[in-house]
């Protein structure tokens, strides 16, 4: 029989969830030398365009994804056949390509063995550009933009594939962002179409330098841009502003997990910067279209750009050198924020689904209780608060997977802010759902 906890009771609970159910041993860390490879071999094609050539064996992106996808296949047949390759693609059109365009991402799927429709995507943009958006082929290296990201989404692959994960992993090599988030759009709307319950999208997009163009050196932090009230069709803002979530919704609590997951492994190096907003001013992502369907998604990009190295045909004027060249990534860097992709990947997939629904109840009153609808997987509950005026959580209590309800003794509605996430057995915890309230009474009525 389900259970409501009083606050001393819930400590209790703390007992049985401290323990995992089994112990991982050490995680192998990314390899800075396999993601230059990785760099090296998309730089090698030469341009990435996507307007570029389709059919030449060793130019364009063509060739490109057909790498990614037997690079994929590789790391597939390695883990015994744990990754389903595919490629999906459709027609577009627009300013960008006025002619019209087929758009293909490269896709390697790892399938959940406890529920393999909660999906967690992490990408990155195998297209690249220079100057000239409608330039198909002049040289367009790309090293860091995106061939890192996509070098990224590589390694992570071949450490995960190792792994048994309860959720589903799909990591994507996306085409068409320089041409208008098509990539994107197209994952996005593949997701929706699949009946996939996506958990999390981390795009990872400009990730490999730390040599910023004001003269800055920035190895020890990435930012995380993230939303704070949910879009989509069936975003309810007004809801979020009157319980006070607007930085809390979905997006933004995938932020705050990867800052936690950044500081709680102090071996992974890094800073996560969490930036509230979508992404930089008058630029884009792939994780855009995503956040169009309501779905959960960050961007990672690296603490300090260098614009000379973005978008540029390569080239020297005076003693000022354009162009985004191998030289210019660091790959220990690169190194970092993969593992910091590969952490968060590995609690996203570990967990179960977060709860549907958390509410609040306590108006006039000293005391507060929470409950939250039941996750069926769950082996027990977080549930965590802060004081208003704060961003991060501060306070916590865990109670088994038979509680519903937990009553929070002097902790005022008024001054606090409401969580609740679910843990699996090996304490892995899913995104926090924020907690809100019954609507406000009518105008006339006792309040």
């Amino acid at each position: 029989m389900a259970s409501k906890l009083s606050l001393p009771a819930a400590g209790l609970a703390l007992v049985a969830l401290a323990a995992p159910a089994f112990a991982r041993g050490p995680a192998a860390r990314p390899d800075p030398a396999a993601l230059r490879s990785s760099v090296e071999r998309l730089v090698g094609f030469g341009t990435r365009h996507t307007l570029s050539t389709t059919t030449d064996p060793l130019r364009g992106i063509g060739a490109a994804r057909r790498w990614a996808a037997e690079r994929f296949g590789q790391i597939g047949r390695d883990c015994g056949g744990c990754l389903v390759v595919e490629t999906i693609g459709r027609d577009f059109t627009g300013p960008r390509a006025p002619d019209g365009i087929r758009v293909e991402d490269v896709l390697a799927i790892q399938r959940g063995t406890g529920d393999p429709n909660r999906v967690v995507i992490v990408q990155g943009h195998i297209d690249s550009r220079v100057n000239d958006v409608m330039d198909a082929t002049t040289d367009a290296p790309g090293a860091n933009d995106d061939a890192s990201g996509v070098a990224l989404v590589m390694e992570a692959a071949r450490l995960l594939s190792r792994e048994k994960l309860a959720g589903t992993i799909v990591y994507a090599a996306l085409s068409g962002e320089e041409q208008g988030l098509w990539g994107g759009q197209l994952l996005a709307e593949t997701a929706r179409a699949r009946g996939w319950h996506v958990a999390a999208v981390l795009n990872n997009d400009i990730v490999g330098n730390t040599h910023g163009i004001g003269g800055e050196h920035v190895t020890d932090r990435v930012r995380i841009f993230s939303e704070g009230i949910g879009s989509g069709a069936h975003a309810d803002t007004k809801g979020q502003r009157a319980i006070g979530g607007e930085d809390d919704g979905p997006s933004r609590a995938l932020a705050k997990a990867a800052v936690k997951a950044a500081a709680t492994d102090r071996t992974i190096g890094l800073e996560a910067i969490a930036i509230r907003r979508p992404d930089r001013f008058q630029r884009g992502g792939d994780h855009l279209p995503f956040l169009e369907l309501g779905y959960p998604a960050i961007r990672f990009t690296e603490a300090t750009e260098n614009y000379d190295r973005q978008h540029q045909t390569v080239r020297t004027e005076g003693v000022r050198r354009y162009g985004d060249t191998v030289e210019f990534v660091d790959f220990p860097y690169l190194a970092r924020v993969t593992a910091l992709n590969v952490a968060l990947l590995r609690q996203l997939a570990g967990a179960p689904p977060a709860p549907a629904r958390a509410s609040i109840a306590g108006a006039l009153s000293d005391d507060t209780h929470v409950d939250w609808s039941p996750v069926r997987s769950a082996a027990g509950y977080r549930i965590r608060w802060r004081r208003a005026d704060l961003y991060a959580w501060t306070d916590s209590r865990d109670v088994p997977a038979t509680a519903t309800g937990l009553d929070l003794s002097h902790v005022n509605i008024d001054d606090h802010f409401f969580g609740v996430s679910a843990l699996a057995a090996d304490g892995s915890e899913s995104l926090v759902t924020f907690a809100g309230v019954p609507p406000r009474p009518p105008l006339g009525s006792t309040r």
